[in-house]
């Protein structure tokens, strides 16, 4: 029995110095070591970095036999993190294959739809991102510049099972169908308003609506939110609302805008006597405190001018 709590002692410490030793890098090399063990020689199992959203780099591992056209990416942080918490290498391996088993099931698609530009064209959309922030990520898709963002395209699949799965528009996707960017911007200018219709409320109600509650706020304040009707990537609204012309029209004033997430801004009278620095602090100050990284928008604020029916860049 000493033997046996000796050795099991021993084994928990071995651990314990693996897992000191082992880093991120070393990690994710000796998963996908494990991994392809575990898949067998008909997968390929391999690492690869992915730039999300504002430079965010991400390390996954996908795992894929010869005659699949796609198959889920699983990323590695979450799993390192249970690593460090107290779970073996095996033990995490054998939680990443059965969460590409789920993911992966029933998903059977013919990618070479994607080739034909006729096809898709009625699911290109478009979203806005940080210029800025997503500089080596715009070297490689079309885009166009609009003030300090940068609206790019994507192709949403129609596929119940795999959600709100998209695909971004690369600059060879754009090559192979012999369109430019401008074409691309027509296109999903169409299907935003077809599809993703814009999503214009007064703050309270959103919030009533998500909490299924009576008023909760005192219905003078006018703050609203402009999004789509899916909710996704919903600042691009922005380019093509009717609602920020109709309100400020009503009010007989500008518009402040406000990004709060590149799924929606926030609107409101631009009765702000020019004081625009306090507004600037709160949002840099929410999107530090609570949102995504990835879901960042921008620090900066837009109005909509009521005389040039346009939306600019407020420059402090």
């Amino acid at each position: 029995m000493r033997i046996l709590k000796i050795k099991e002692q021993y084994n928990l410490t071995r651990r314990e110095w693996e897992r000191g030793k082992m880093d991120y890098k070393l990690f994710v090399e000796n998963m996908v070591s494990l991994l392809q063990e575990r898949m067998g020689d008909d997968y390929e199992v391999r690492a690869t970095e992915v730039i999300k959203n504002n430079d965010i780099r991400l390390t996954g591992v996908v795992m894929m036999r010869e005659a699949d056209q796609v198959c889920p990416t699983i990323y590695l942080e979450e799993p390192y993190r249970i690593y460090c918490a107290g779970a073996d290498l095996q033990e995490v391996a054998e939680r990443i294959v059965a969460l590409h088993e789920e993911q992966i099931q029933g998903i059977h698609l013919d990618m070479s739809f994607f080739q034909d530009y006729e096809y898709v064209k009625d699911r290109i959309f478009h979203k806005l991102i940080n210029y800025e922030k997503n500089r080596t990520l715009l070297d490689d898709v079309p885009h166009i510049r609009w003030n300090d963002l940068a609206l790019v395209f994507y192709y949403g699949i129609e596929e119940q099972r795999l959600g709100r799965a998209s695909i971004l528009i690369h600059n060879n996707h754009m090559d192979m169908w012999g369109q430019s960017a401008d074409m691309l911007y027509q296109v999903a200018q169409h299907n935003m308003k077809q599809n993703m219709p814009e999503l214009f409320m007064p703050m309270q109600k959103m919030i009533e609506d998500m909490l299924g509650i009576g008023p909760c706020m005192d219905e003078s304040v006018k703050l609203y939110v402009l999004s789509n009707r899916d909710k996704l990537f919903g600042a691009s609204a922005m380019l093509y609302s009717e609602s920020l012309g109709m309100l400020a029209e009503q009010l007989q004033s500008d518009l402040l805008i406000l990004p709060s997430s590149v799924h929606e801004v926030l609107v409101l009278p631009d009765n702000a006597g020019k004081r625009y620095e306090g507004y600037m602090r709160m949002v840099e100050e929410v999107n530090m405190t609570q949102v995504e990284p990835e879901e960042i928008l921008s620090c900066h604020l837009y109005r909509y001018s009521r005389e040039k029916a346009e939306i600019e860049e407020i420059i402090v």
